[in-house]
């Protein structure tokens, strides 16, 4: 059977996503691009384009964009696989049936079983380790000095790695061939060829799927040993119940289980994947998000957010008070104030619209650009609630809320909650464009300009004229891809961006431009030196008006003297 990417690659080469959207979307032709009312938010002017050349979709509205598949994806509510056979069948692309079970597939199967049975024994061996020896000893040292008793340790399975680095794989070898050892996760292989065991001086957490089979672990290092968390290649996520508690560690889960919240999900140290979302609305439709109160929480809570708000899920937010002068993970919140408090906290959690309410205020509010960033921190959470009644209120309240005394924000806030744009359309007083035009014409030059975009490329690096730029996120990853060697793919591009970039990506690319040159290109990078030199002279200057001692200072106004020679050269 041919492989699923070189079959997908052969579909999308030969599909016409303007064919595709036709069918669900009226379609007009507008320039380059063809135009239509965005499925994906209700809205009376068009604002979805599709790019026929490009094979790219954007809506200008609410943001969302991509190639064809993707696009069938949202439509049809299915996986990437279903989409694939869709967008063959109605572009009359043939696919390969896939064949019956093969010997290979039967051999496939009998690896999985093996690799449970592994983790299994690895399960047992950590067990014994933790229970009977010097080293277990002094990992039930620690878990008791973090709350956890006998039989905590007990219920949770809780294990020790050892620190020689190669007991598991002495206990495991003569029962399986190297070859699965390596793929199993819990052994590994050095550059000289060496096996030894991956996890090593670690307590151990056995991670169960679905079916109440362990097929991976999670371990945390004990003393300083970095990094604090590792886990096997691939681990799944945890379960359910009415509603799940959403933390980072797995302390934090066993101490919360143990506070009587059963349904408990760590996703240890970051925020919970979509695989791991997918697989917990299948027991629950509610989420209190309680990670710790740290940068890494804040980021992974929003992420979290929006990944738990694109799957329906009602989701509110906990963020525990300090205790004393440390910041309280849940783990030592239910240690210092005990169960019943944590659960009370718990009950009480404000809704995550209220959540980013309080974050919002607490970001610099003093001008109409300032509170314009801010609502637009706000708006891709906001539009993703259904209830048009709804969101109209939740308007009314973050316009109170953040005093929006501006007439043209309020209405602008209203206007996108109605329409559910994730973004203001504010007028030009108010907010300027977020690039400039020498850095849009570059973007658009690295995505296009076949004959000379890796050159382009090598010198914008080579001189970091796109550092520090409010495009430097999309640069970097059109830079990447230019070096590569290979085609630049705009959806690829756009698939490591945050979601502001990859729309301001998508909408550069959509404007209606003239063919790229090399004369323009250096004419732009010039432009960006000049920029660059302007910026460190008003440095220099600075520095120069701090009054520095004698050899600070000559050298200080020797490089004044080379950047103004340099801009007037370029005038």
């Amino acid at each position: 059977m041919a492989e699923v990417g070189s079959i997908a690659d052969k579909v999308k080469q030969q599909a016409d996503i303007v064919r595709v959207v036709g069918e669900y979307v009226q379609l007009r032709k507008a320039g380059q691009s063809f135009r239509g009312l965005c499925p994906f938010h209700t809205e009376k002017t068009p604002s979805f384009n599709v790019h026929p050349t490009r094979q790219i979709y954007h809506c200008f509205g609410c943001g969302k964009g991509g190639d064809v598949f993707s696009f069938v994806m949202e439509m049809e509510k299915c996986e990437f696989p279903e989409a694939l056979r869709i967008v063959a069948e109605k572009c009359g692309i043939s696919i390969p049936r896939p064949k019956e079970r093969s010997s290979e597939g039967r051999k496939e199967s009998q690896q999985r079983t093996a690799l449970v049975e592994m983790h299994c024994e690895a399960q047992s061996f950590f067990v014994k380790q933790i229970e009977g020896t010097l080293e277990g000893k002094a990992a039930r040292a620690y878990l008791e000095d973090r709350g956890l008793d006998k039989d905590a340790v007990s219920r949770f399975g809780i294990g020790y790695a050892p620190s020689g680095g190669d007991a598991l794989l002495r206990h495991l070898k003569s029962k399986y061939p190297e070859k699965l050892l390596t793929e199993s996760g819990l052994i590994s292989r050095d550059q000289g060829g060496k096996l030894f065991d991956r996890f090593r001086r670690r307590i151990t957490f056995p991670i169960a799927n679905e079916s109440g089979k362990i097929v991976a672990f999670g371990c945390r290092a004990l003393g300083d040993d970095q990094p604090k968390y590792l886990n096997s290649p691939e681990s799944p996520g945890i379960r359910r119940q009415d509603f799940a508690s959403l933390v980072e560690g797995y302390m934090d889960a066993i101490t919360v289980a143990r506070a009587g919240i059963s349904n408990v999900v760590a996703s240890c140290g970051t925020s919970i994947a979509e695989q791991q979302i997918k697989l917990l609305s299948r027991f629950t439709k509610r989420v209190v998000v309680n990670y710790d109160p740290d940068a890494a929480g804040l980021s992974a809570t929003e992420r979290s957010l929006s990944l738990l708000l694109e799957q329906d899920f009602e989701v509110r937010v906990l963020t525990l008070p300090p205790i004393g002068d440390k910041k309280a993970d849940p783990d030592l919140y239910i240690r210092e104030k005990g169960a019943d408090e944590y659960q009370k906290r718990l009950r009480e959690a404000p809704s995550y619209v209220d959540y980013l309410i309080a974050r919002a205020r607490q970001m610099d509010l003093s001008t109409g650009e300032a509170k314009s960033r801010a609502v637009n921190f706000l708006l891709p959470y906001v539009q993703k609630i259904p209830n048009r009644i709804l969101r109209s209120e939740w308007a009314t309240r973050i316009a109170q809320q953040l005093r929006l005394e501006e007439p043209v924000l309020r209405a602008a806030l209203s206007k996108a909650a109605a329409e559910r744009r994730s973004e203001l359309k504010l007028q030009p007083e108010l907010v300027a464009r977020a690039a400039k035009p020498v850095e849009r014409r570059l973007i658009r030059m690295l995505a296009e300009a076949e004959g000379f975009r890796q050159e382009l490329a090598q010198r914008l690096q080579n001189a970091r004229l796109y550092h520090g730029l409010e495009t430097e996120k999309i640069f970097a990853a059109l830079v990447i891809a230019s070096l590569s060697g290979r085609p630049v793919q705009a959806t690829e591009v756009a698939a490591v961006l945050e979601e502001r970039d990859r729309r301001m990506l998508y909408e550069i690319l959509f404007e209606e431009a003239s063919e790229p040159t090399w004369e323009e290109a250096l004419s732009c990078i010039q432009t960006l030196q000049q920029r660059q030199a302007e910026q460190e002279l008003a440095e220099v200057q600075r520095s120069i008006e701090a009054n520095p001692a004698g050899p600070d200072l000559r050298e200080l106004l020797t490089r004044k003297q080379e950047l103004m020679r340099r801009l007037a050269a370029t005038r």
